[in-house]
């Protein structure tokens, strides 16, 4: 495999004179078991590199991207990207390079993931599907290993390794289906068989579904609802550029949530993914968002930091200048309440497994719609006494971890697949005293 330092370091050094510099060359490798009507039909893996490289020169910026790692590819990713700044405007905004910082050692790495068989993703697959007892299975288990290097003009360089693996599929009865995920560093943490349990139990429970009255309902989310809440919190308001824009939720130092909220970002932790540095070479550490409900801070790449007038948390990434920063070890706290003691406490509410679809309608109140999807139940008297059909929500994700709402948190942390994909977001399950829901599926 090429050594991700050396291309990083080429491109860099192309440039030259010619301007500022940096680099982020990855390469690893991707592959990808995925399965329909409980048959594995496609099995790949691909080696991959990636170079994204950004310049300024006279103060025009401009960035590139390639996926070669030849010197001529190279040169001419450098020569574009600096013919391509010439074009812009003269960028007042642009922070510079990052200066040389001491980066954590801290590598979240499995090398039984990084070096796993086809094999073990079929047998993982197998386990789901055997699970299911007869019901027809979909998904996929992937699992990935990047070794990524960052390099800039000023002499900062970084070096960094990961793996993911994930099994995430449904089971599907002919009139309902129910789903489930795992995702973590490690794929000897992948259990095929509870997730296929899990997945069927809902497929099981959710047949002979009934339409209900929209309305507010006490809800029990399950960690996928709460990452992808959490995910829209990240992204629309704990970003530094929608904070300097006016076009965040955000009031530090203001109890905004509930007492018994607090999300921190993460990157260092055992267990998390990713890198210890960021894409413009910034050390990342722990970042306390919510702490005991109040709004400590957000995430900032350089160029947010530089208008706030503050320093980068190092969460930039290639679009960062563009969609602001976003935090990607988020952690939602688990609690202590078992999901069985949650819904028992429940008089009359709902149990969602999933959401699907969110859309964000205003990010200063963080009010988003979206659907429910495999896995939506009637709880009545602290029993789940029936399924529901799908139904569509308008509702504040910050008024939903608001003062006072929050019932219950569960003890079942862990990473969940959010609306915005795997690995993200570490959550649990949570009680809440109220979630609006507008109708069904339709509208």
């Amino acid at each position: 495999m090429t050594d991700s330092l050396d291309i990083a370091r080429r491109v860099v050094e192309i440039v030259g004179d010619r301007g500022e510099a940096e680099a982020v060359a990855t390469t690893g490798r991707l592959a990808l078991t995925r399965f329909a009507n409980s048959f594995i039909h496609q099995n790949v893996s691909e080696d991959t590199v990636q170079v994204w490289l950004r310049v300024a020169a006279d103060g025009r910026v401009a960035a590139l991207q390639g996926n070669r790692a030849d010197d001529a590819s190279l040169q001419r990713l450098a020569d574009g990207a600096l013919e391509a700044a010439a074009l812009q405007p003269p960028d007042d905004e642009w922070p510079g390079v990052a200066p040389k910082a001491d980066i954590s050692d801290v590598r979240h790495v499995d090398p039984d993931t990084r070096d796993v068989a086809p094999e073990v993703r079929a047998s993982l697959v197998g386990d789901f599907i055997a699970a299911g007892d007869g019901y027809l299975a979909a998904g996929y288990c992937d699992t990935q290993y990047s070794e990524i290097a960052f390099v800039n003009s000023a002499g900062q360089e970084a070096t960094g390794e990961d793996t993911r693996a994930s099994i995430d599929g449904i089971h599907q009865t002919g009139q309902s289906a129910g789903s489930a995920h795992q995702t973590s560093m490690a794929i000897g943490d992948i259990d095929g068989t509870a997730a296929g349990r899990l997945a069927a139990e809902r497929a099981r429970m959710g047949m002979d579904a009934f339409d209900l009255k929209p309305g507010d309902y006490e809800v029990v989310l399950s960690p996928e609802c709460v990452a992808s809440i959490a995910i829209f919190l990240d992204v629309y308001g704990f970003s530094g550029k929608n904070v300097n824009e006016g076009q965040s939720f955000v009031e530090l130092g203001k109890q905004q949530f509930d007492e018994q909220v607090t999300i921190v970002d993460d990157p260092l932790s055992p267990g998390a993914l990713g890198v210890p540095f960021d894409t413009e070479g910034t050390p990342k550490k722990r970042l306390e968002l919510v702490v005991d409900g109040v709004t400590k801070a957000v995430a900032h790449d350089r160029r947010s930091a530089k208008k706030a007038g503050t320093g980068s948390t190092g969460h930039a990434f290639p679009q960062s200048a563009v969609f602001g920063a976003v935090a990607d070890s988020v952690v939602v706290q688990g609690g202590r309440d078992s999901v069985e003691d949650m819904i028992a406490a429940v008089d009359r509410g709902l149990y969602v497994a999933t959401f699907n679809y969110c859309r964000i309608l205003d990010p200063k109140t963080q009010v988003v719609t979206g659907l429910t999807r495999n896995g939506t139940f009637i709880i009545e008297n602290g029993k789940i006494t029936g399924a529901v059909t799908n139904l569509r929500f308008t509702q504040s994700f910050v008024a939903a971890l608001g003062p006072g709402n929050i019932l219950g948190i569960g003890d079942d942390l862990r990473f969940a697949d959010s609306e915005f994909g795997a690995g993200y977001v570490r959550a649990p399950s949570m009680r809440l005293a109220s979630w609006h829901f507008t109708g069904g599926a339709e509208g």
